[in-house]
């Protein structure tokens, strides 16, 4: 029998939140096959199979937290594909066995409507179907470790009493009763208010509306990464002077430069040509030229980085996760487009690893995906800046005299007062604008 541990995910991480089980026991698994995602409180990966077998024991659920080196789960290498485990392997009695078969009394009786008192726990994924079929925790016999109440049970439970989502339909006689005095099947058709059937301002309820409103609250622990996101986002307003400043740039001629090479490039390369590469690379030239801003405060010490580590927040699949291009100055616009490409994916598959978001000196956030026109994003703790992207849009501006339509777009510096000045991010701003609105600026270096 094989133990399945939380490993080691880096050394500040001393626990970890069962984010999902892929697996449920008795599944067979073949080695390296994930079996459950965890979340730490930098990121969420998956841990695969040391060996095949068949799962047998969960012993840590959906939502729990539990330290490293905790065993979650139990492995049986011994047995063989297709095996069945134990408590299932008793065949259900056939309902048109002979005198000499098994008495019905034998299968387990389905769970009858009376109270069985409220679970140790209910999960979530229980807990949305008593809320989507309107059933009391009580009602149902939970049969999970503890005094769970299960997925399972919940379902054992709707088909044993035939309910419909939203609690209609208790029974077959409840349902025929209920369609006959709606469509009239085998009598003169009432109306909804004569069979007692609830209608807005009229009927037996009389001005109400029909249904009753949800307001229930639903209660779940925060996610280790939601937990410190928050730590981070608190820290960064109590602990540095953050200020923000804006500028605007019209996008046109970094869009034609993209449209004329992207086939190209995506040929020659293998990945699409976007606007972050040049983003990155016009940051770089910015931190170059205003060094304070790729600075830290360490106690009275200013630490300036002579090296540009920069972060590209990415919403992952459990939030956001901020990870590195290291040594971004060195990096050419395909090699940044492929490794931007490689974090989104594994972000969205919660393979994202620790060491892929420690360090960085500056950070780029782009709200501009999800339609933002205008933000203030907060610091990164300990850097001192962060740029922020919007959404591009077509708006009147004044070019030579002439008002014409141009795709614009705002960016936003967050910035550490402490140590960059008013002058530095303006002028990093405008650093920015000038190279994205004459593009052959970052080859040349001027």
């Amino acid at each position: 029998m094989a133990e399945i541990k939380v490993p080691e995910l880096g050394e500040s991480i001393q626990e970890v939140q069962i984010s999902q089980w892929l697996k449920k026991e008795g599944d067979w698994i073949e080695k390296d096959e994930d079996i459950v995602e965890l979340e730490s409180e930098k990121a969420a990966q998956s841990l695969a199979a040391p060996s095949a077998g068949v799962l047998t024991k969960i012993l840590s659920q959906t939502g729990e937290f539990v330290p490293i080196g905790t065993i979650i789960a139990e492995l049986d290498e011994n047995a063989q594909p297709g095996s069945a485990p134990a408590a299932s392997s008793a065949a259900p009695a056939s309902p048109s066995g002979n005198a000499s078969s098994p008495a019905p009394a034998a299968a387990a009786p389905a769970p009858s409507p009376a109270s069985f008192g409220e679970p140790s726990s209910v999960m979530p994924a229980a807990e949305r179907l008593l809320a989507e079929y309107k059933i009391s925790a009580d009602r149902v016999q939970a049969t999970g470790p503890g005094g769970r109440l299960l997925k399972e049970d919940v379902i054992r439970y709707i088909d044993s009493q035939g309910l419909q989502p939203g609690g209609q339909g208790s029974g077959p006689a409840n349902s025929s009763a209920l369609a006959n005095a709606i469509t009239g099947a085998g009598v003169s058709s009432p109306s909804p208010k004569a069979a007692g059937i609830p209608v807005a301002g009229v009927g037996t309820l009389g001005p109400q509306v029909s249904g009753t409103a949800d307001r229930r609250e639903e209660t779940k622990p925060m996610s280790m990464i939601r937990r410190t996101i928050a730590a981070r986002l608190v820290q960064a307003q109590q602990t540095a002077a953050l200020l923000t400043t804006f500028n605007e740039i019209d996008m046109k001629p970094v869009m034609d430069l993209r449209n004329k090479y992207k086939d190209k490039f995506l040929e020659i390369h293998g990945v699409k040509l976007g606007f972050m590469s040049f983003f990155v690379k016009g940051c770089v030239e910015g931190l170059k030229r205003y060094p304070a801003v790729n600075s830290e405060i360490r106690g009275t010490d200013v630490i300036t980085r002579n090296y540009f580590d920069i972060g590209i927040a990415i919403g992952g699949g459990k939030g956001l996760v901020v990870p590195i291009l290291r040594n971004a100055e060195t990096l050419s616009f395909a090699a940044i487009e492929k490794q931007i490409n490689d974090y989104a994916k594994a972000a969205k598959e919660n393979r994202i690893k620790p060491t892929d978001l420690e360090g960085g000196t500056f950070t780029i956030s782009n709200g501009g995906v999800y339609g933002s026109l205008l933000s203030t994003p907060i610091v990164n703790p300990p850097q001192s800046g962060i740029l922020g992207m919007h959404s591009i849009q077509e708006r009147p501006i004044a070019v030579e005299g002439q008002v014409v339509i141009r795709p614009m777009m705002y960016i936003a510096l967050t910035y550490d007062h402490r140590i960059v000045d008013g002058r530095e991010a303006v002028g990093f701003l405008r650093s920015i604008k000038e190279v994205l609105e004459e593009p052959a600026r970052l080859f040349l270096e001027v």
